[in-house]
């Protein structure tokens, strides 16, 4: 098992777990309560409940990467991928839109989740089977 990229399935796990509960009555509940129409509603609802289904399928991801080494290069660039996107928003709206990175602080979770799995990937002979893996190590 590849330790690195388990804390970082672990982590989106625990981001997926603070959206759920904490996110849901902070942010998601608020506006469906506010002053909006029924379709702009149902479109921030819609948004809401695939970010979750984004991180429920993002942190099972990580967590098989993290045991399985045949896909395990793919899995972990797309979910890091997405991630440095999610926090690049995360940065680009606290800063554009609200003068500071702090009243949204997620972005700080995805970027030291898209780290731990990306150094799980340079990790060395643990996050490689030297058996399936067609590269040898000397030209990683």
């Amino acid at each position: 098992m590849n330790r690195w990229i388990a804390a970082a399935g672990v982590l989106s796990t625990a981001t997926l777990l603070l959206h759920v509960i904490g996110g849901g009555a902070d942010v998601h509940a608020p506006i469906l309560q506010g002053n909006l129409s029924t379709l702009l509603k149902a479109y921030a609802s819609i948004l809401w409940h695939a970010i979750t289904v984004v991180l429920v399928i993002n942190s099972a991801a990580l967590l098989v990467a993290a045991v399985q080494t045949g896909p395990r290069r793919i899995i972990v660039w797309l979910v890091a991928c997405q991630y440095l996107g999610f926090a690049g928003l995360f940065i680009f709206y606290g800063i554009g839109r609200l003068g500071t990175l702090f009243l949204m602080p997620q972005w700080i979770i995805f970027l030291a989740i898209s780290g731990f799995a990306l150094l799980g990937l340079r990790a060395g002979s643990s996050s490689v089977d030297a058996k399936t893996d067609p590269m040898p190590m000397k030209l990683r």
